[in-house]
């Protein structure tokens, strides 16, 4: 985890007091922040360690080190935004394969214009900050999609059962231009930062196909919606364009008027309410499409959580009712779309195909996966999940092995390749398989 340099936290406290303290004001000398020398060389560093392919020019952070050098190249960007001839690349479309067999639409800015959205992100994020509301969680610094999850679960054990659990059709890539640069310029009247961010917004798309023939696909000074999911500063940009809906759920006091929370994961969003969620989703329904968005109608859906769950980020959630007490409470663990993904990607990554490999790095690349998995879903009620990822782990391991080894006899390779000496003799994570119980119950 890269520590922030204290001359940046310094200006970003004041940018967020300022902030907090004066809910109108707009900002105006942000643009000179960004090719600050201190700025850059941490947004580089901060780009450097999400780490990330090469954009459509090829470069690589490792082709940066070794033939201009660090120094050399952030002089030559803080030149060109000091001298305003900064023009963004296009920015490179992959896309990636999701569990359900579609694809997902990702975009990738060269180096040079990651660094550029860190820079400016630094500057700007801690003035949005200020704004953003205590039932937003992603994307902000301190909170996490665990801390929303806390919530949902809160929000049912004081009896806000009926959960309209919302999905937005094709979010990042239906964002209007126009309505997010009104929410941007709320805050930033600085002409310079709101160009910079226009011309991100309006970089050109382009894909490289197999014979390496680069061809424009979208984007322009033409495009009028969307922003790339995988730049540097769109995290940010989509979030605040939801805010809107956040404010709107706030400043109206639906919580009280209609018994219904909103909780926000960037696009993520679930609406618990206490009775009848019909009047909460006329007001979501009103808002998204004044904003410009649109509902997926097909996966949006409206659940009573004491009788069926629902998904969100990534878990499985409803109420349970305890053995041991009899209480009801909010049962949270690992959903079944996570469980095969994650048992799927261990088979996959275990295939006879890989026994050509050497063992420690095939070893290496199977602990990362479920420990990184593990990490993410070791918490309330996940024990009886884990358990079966584990088993899953060590049985794929053991077969891995077998064929390694050519041991074709199931009982031999058992005995030779105990649990214990998965662990002990070849490294294999051991995944836990047991969580701390949130002792809280439903109110009734």
């Amino acid at each position: 985890m890269l520590t922030t340099p204290e001359s940046i936290r310094t200006l970003q406290r004041k940018l967020y007091r300022k902030a907090k303290q004066e809910p109108a004001c707009r900002f105006h000398a942000l643009y000179d922040k960004i090719y600050r020398a201190d700025i850059l060389r941490h947004a580089y560093n901060l780009a450097r360690a999400n780490k990330g392919s090469a954009g459509i020019d090829g470069v690589t952070f490792e082709d940066i080190e070794a033939k201009e050098g660090v120094t050399a190249f952030l002089a030559e960007l803080a030149e060109a935004l000091r001298n305003k001839r900064y023009e963004p690349n296009p920015v490179k479309r992959v896309m990636i394969p999701k569990s359900d067999g579609s694809q997902r639409p990702l975009g990738i800015p060269t180096i040079r214009d990651r660094v550029a959205q860190m820079a400016a992100k630094l500057v700007i994020e801690p003035i949005f900050e200020a704004d953003f509301c205590d039932t937003s969680y992603g994307f902000r610094p301190g909170r996490s999609a665990h801390d929303a999850i806390d919530n949902v679960a809160q929000a049912l054990n004081q009896g806000y059962n009926q959960v309209i659990d919302a999905d937005l059709s094709k979010y990042f890539d239906t964002i209007p231009h126009a309505k997010l640069m009104i929410m941007v310029a709320e805050r930033i009247c600085d002409g310079a930062m709101l160009r910079l961010i226009q011309m991100w917004l309006k970089a050109s798309v382009m894909e490289v196909d197999k014979d390496g023939t680069k061809r424009t696909i979208g984007g322009g000074k033409s495009n009028r919606k969307g922003t790339p999911q995988g730049g540097v500063i769109s995290p940010l940009l989509s979030n605040l364009f939801l805010h809107l809906l956040d404010r709107i759920w706030e400043r109206r006091g639906l919580k009280r008027r209609i018994g219904a929370r909103i909780i926000r994961y960037a696009d993520d969003i679930v609406v618990l309410c206490r009775k009848s969620s019909d009047p909460a989703m006329v007001v979501l329904r009103q808002v998204i499409e004044r904003m410009g968005l649109r509902l997926n109608e097909s996966k949006t859906r409206v659940v009573n959580a004491c009788q069926e769950g629902f998904t969100f980020l990534g878990f499985e959630i409803r109420m349970a009712k305890s053995l041991r007490t009899g209480n009801h409470y909010p049962h949270v663990e690992p959903s079944k779309k996570s469980l095969k993904a994650i048992k799927d990607r261990i088979t996959e990554l275990t295939a006879r195909t890989r026994t050509v490999m050497p063992l420690d790095l095939l070893t290496n690349e199977v602990n990362a996966t479920v420990r990184g998995w593990a990490g993410y879903f070791h918490v309330r009620n996940c024990s009886a999940v884990l358990s079966d990822v584990r088993w899953h782990l060590e049985e794929r391991f053991r077969t891995h092995l077998r064929k390694r080894y050519k041991i074709r006899d199931r009982e031999t390779g058992y005995g030779r390749f105990t649990n214990r000496s998965l662990y002990e003799t070849y490294g294999l994570y051991k995944v836990p398989t047991t969580a701390g119980w949130k002792k809280a119950h439903a109110l009734r």
